[in-house]
């Protein structure tokens, strides 16, 4: 856990522990303090705040995913700030949850990160839905970065937040495929989480809103 406000970390820690599938391994006061201890004790997770001493957690973000590509990272932050929201995402973030999320909320969230997927509150969700309707609309001849169709489909229908089991239903496959297309994706677009993927994506103005639907 990174967080500079002790208080803090000791409930959250608290309300952690309460499931028996969580253990807190390490906290950090400051974001140079994380990026050290991520080398230190290779965590599964890490719930990272935003705005910390030293270094914020943008620039942590960004040191662990490109240091350490295995370690998830979620955020939790007060802010929902798209100068926040964004490069935290594009930084490799696979999850970002506001504060004001119960104890519940914050467990399924990491356990959401550390299989694989993206865990947004619906506030974070609906910035990334409005950012995709400004977006010009993905068009197949135009085929990004050598992303297939299929692809494509998958990395659209995750842009709204679906889990796999979800985009295996909505393109009648199995969720084994849809973790085979995001290993494509992430390999062909030099990424490691979903949600770095769903930047790239909304930066590049590949997705819309109209498109993103698995249709």
């Amino acid at each position: 856990m990174a967080e500079d406000h002790k208080i803090v970390r000791e409930g959250t820690r608290q309300l952690l522990e309460q499931s028996p599938d969580m253990q807190v391994v390490g906290e950090a006061s400051d974001g140079v303090e994380v990026v050290d201890l991520a080398g230190v004790i290779q965590p599964d997770v890490i719930v990272m705040d935003v705005r910390m001493p030293r270094l914020n957690g943008i620039e942590a973000t960004r040191a662990i995913a490109k240091r350490y590509p295995k370690i998830k990272i979620l955020i939790l932050s007060a802010y929902d700030d798209d100068s926040y929201v964004f490069p935290l995402l594009e930084a490799g973030a696979s999850g970002y949850l506001l504060k004001t999320s119960s104890g519940a909320e914050l467990a399924a969230a990491i356990r959401l990160v550390f299989s694989g997927e993206t865990a947004l509150s619906p506030r974070i969700s609906a910035k990334l839905v409005n950012r995709l309707g400004g977006r010009q609309a993905y068009r197949a001849q135009h085929m990004p970065e050598g992303l297939t169709e299929r692809e494509m489909d998958v990395l659209r229908i995750a842009a709204h937040g679906h889990p796999n089991k979800l985009i295996a239903s909505q393109l009648s496959i199995s969720t084994q495929t849809v973790q085979v297309h995001f290993r494509n994706i992430f390999g062909k677009l030099g990424v490691n989480s979903r949600s770095e993927a769903i930047a790239y994506g909304i930066q590049h103005g590949w997705i819309t809103l109209e498109s993103s639907d698995g249709e």
